[in-house]
């Protein structure tokens, strides 16, 4: 299983941006598929997640302005992410999961200036 992420930059405070996750190889039909997010000298966060299932989590901090949405036909992840605040700047990781596997992507960094 691969995942390849794109879609980070450099934004203003208040802009938008959506972050693309496509997923490649051996995929279990029931799978969840998420995003976290990592600052220097602090643990991988929680951000959204959604699985086959429909089942979504996200992080209070992000909710009612980062939406989380899936083609499962095609394995892609997307987060959509408005209102942007300069405590959204972070390393943006992809992440797989099945009974089987637990994958990570390479991060995307997000930038948000005030």
């Amino acid at each position: 299983v691969q995942l390849v992420e794109s879609g980070g930059g450099l934004v203003q405070a208040g802009g938008s941006l959506r972050l693309t996750c496509t997923v490649s190889g051996s995929i279990f039909s029931i799978n969840s598929m998420g995003w976290y997010r990592q600052v220097p000298g602090k643990e991988r966060e929680l951000v959204a997640t959604k699985s086959t299932a429909r089942t979504l989590n996200y992080a209070d901090s992000v909710k009612g302005r980062f939406t989380i949405s899936r083609e499962n036909g095609k394995n892609i992840a997307y987060l959509q992410m408005n209102n942007l605040r300069p405590e959204d700047t972070a390393v943006y990781y992809c992440n797989y999961r099945d009974r089987l596997v637990n994958k990570w992507g390479q991060g995307t960094q997000v930038t948000v200036s005030s």
